[in-house]
């Protein structure tokens, strides 16, 4: 068996029609729900809806604990040769090592032991997270950010802003990826929820994980007008409920049951500061839906004063997207494809000219 290894050399496309075998590793995947998963789960059915054969190496094929103070996501424990076995069966021509857990460190270490290419990529504000949950510096965490990415050919990134903040770091082979949406199911007429029908208006919508990081607070404490309505589940929200019983917590919502959610409100907020892009707003968007947010990555790189309005003061990003044309925001949502985006992703894969390397 054989895998591909490369030296870093001048992107070329992979065309759709070309078959390839795709190893990607991650640490988050179903039943997980959060944008990592979604966004890795609609590239890989896109992959193998253009033709390549994709091999996920995730937490559920192996015994796992789950992550302390973040129990949806649970930590993988392989026995020694476990995560190699599988890429020496399934010999890809490319490794995509998609998060910086244990999956990822041992795929990380056997490709660098190796001399094995791969890539990887940069979801999460990972260092920021890990601040706000242990209230150690995030610059502890960005030690291992540096440490765990250096090696890869190239770093997948979403953003511009990213992109920026990881040179400051010292990462610089990096490759936009950007996201997409389902526009068979997130679309300005999907039906409204029945509990949106006595609500006052305007309907102010988050989606989401109920965590800390995601300072859902910061919208909850406002005082524009109107209801707040949060969408999503997680370890905040029973804190969060007894907090703010003047809201509304609908739970988890998934199809167009969520399409209904976006397109019946009046504006979407996302007061979250610490995400690399946020793939709810873009759905959103594609839905009719204005956006409200503050002036940080993600927001910056996707909204436009036509769809929606970034401020630090929230309220008042709130009340300006009101006023925008939600013709233009389902128009401008609708730009963002997977097709598009998967191709992105093939072609930081193809950054690579193949030469195999005989397995030690």
């Amino acid at each position: 068996m054989t895998l591909m290894q490369s030296i870093p050399g001048p992107a070329r496309s992979i065309a759709p029609q070309t078959p390839q075998r795709i190893a990607i590793i991650t640490d988050a995947w179903h039943p997980q729900m959060n944008g990592v998963v979604r966004t890795l789960s609609t590239t890989c059915e896109q992959l193998r809806e253009d033709g390549h054969e994709v091999m996920v190496v995730s937490p559920d094929q192996f015994a796992s604990i789950p992550c302390p103070t973040y129990p949806e996501i649970r930590l993988a424990f392989t026995r020694p040769g476990a995560v190699a076995s599988l890429l020496r069966s399934f010999a890809p021509e490319a490794i995509h090592i998609a998060t910086e857990g244990p999956l990822g460190m041992t795929a990380r270490r056997y490709c660098a032991r190796h001399s094995i290419c791969f890539t990887t990529a940069y979801h999460t504000q990972f260092p920021d997270y890990l601040a706000k949950r242990t209230r150690l510096p995030a610059q502890w965490f960005w030690r291992y950010i540096q440490w765990f990415h250096r090696p890869a050919k190239r770093v997948l990134v979403a953003t511009e802003s990213i992109s920026d903040e990881l040179r400051a770091h010292g990462l610089t082979r990096l490759h936009r990826w950007s996201r997409g949406v389902d526009l068979s199911c997130f679309t300005p007429d999907a039906p409204p929820p029945p509990e949106f029908a006595e609500l006052p208006k305007p309907i102010q919508l988050y989606v989401g994980r109920v965590a800390v990081e995601k300072n859902i607070e910061a919208f909850l404490a406002g005082s524009y007008p109107g209801t707040r309505v949060v969408v999503g589940d997680g370890p905040a929200l029973a804190s969060l409920k007894a907090r703010y019983p003047d809201a509304h917590f609908l739970g988890p919502r998934t199809g167009r049951e969520l399409a209904g959610c976006y397109a019946a409100a009046d504006v979407f907020v996302f007061p979250s500061r610490t995400d690399t892009f946020g793939l709810v707003m873009i759905e959103a968007l594609a839905c009719g839906t204005p956006v409200a947010a503050y002036p940080v990555a993600g927001p910056c790189d996707i909204i436009t004063d036509d769809v929606g309005a970034i401020c630090d003061d929230l309220d008042r990003a709130i009340a300006a997207a009101l006023f925008c044309d939600r013709k233009a925001c389902a128009a401008y949502g609708a730009g963002f494809t997977w097709a598009s985006a998967t191709g992105q992703f093939l072609n930081g894969l193809a950054a690579f000219d193949a030469e195999e390397l005989p397995i030690v």
